[in-house]
């Protein structure tokens, strides 16, 4: 597993709800699974992968190592698994997080890949 940045882009600027946690991708590296989503890659105007069974933009990314995930005309709090905590500390060089921009949660390590392959298949 790897970690990443996860941002809804669909009907929000730059302030969608945002996550940092593990994520989980396919064989063929073409979908990747998070939180019980699986998105592929697209090609939106502010978004780079589409949630499969929803159609939301989402934008997705390897987590910064200065910190600055979030894109620079954005704001909101963004919500980090406690279980990645650690790592993701030690790639932007920091001994603890900012509490004005980071929620700690536990976010359940839920990778749909069965139910999204039925839902594939039958489309």
């Amino acid at each position: 597993m790897d970690i990443r940045y996860i941002e809804l882009k669909t009907g929000f600027n730059d302030n969608g709800p945002a996550w940092i946690g593990n994520i989980k991708e396919s064989k063929s590296g073409k979908t990747i699974y998070f939180n019980d989503h699986a998105f592929q890659k697209y090609h939106g105007v502010y978004s780079n992968y589409i949630d499969i069974e929803t159609n939301d933009e989402y934008w997705i990314s390897r987590v910064k190592k200065n910190g600055e995930d979030r894109h620079w005309a954005g704001n909101g709090k963004i919500t980090i698994d406690r279980k990645v905590v650690d790592e993701y500390l030690a790639i932007v060089n920091a001994d603890k997080l900012d509490d004005s921009k980071y929620i700690i949660a536990d976010i359940e390590d839920i990778f749909p890949i069965e139910r999204i392959s039925n839902y594939l298949n039958a489309v």
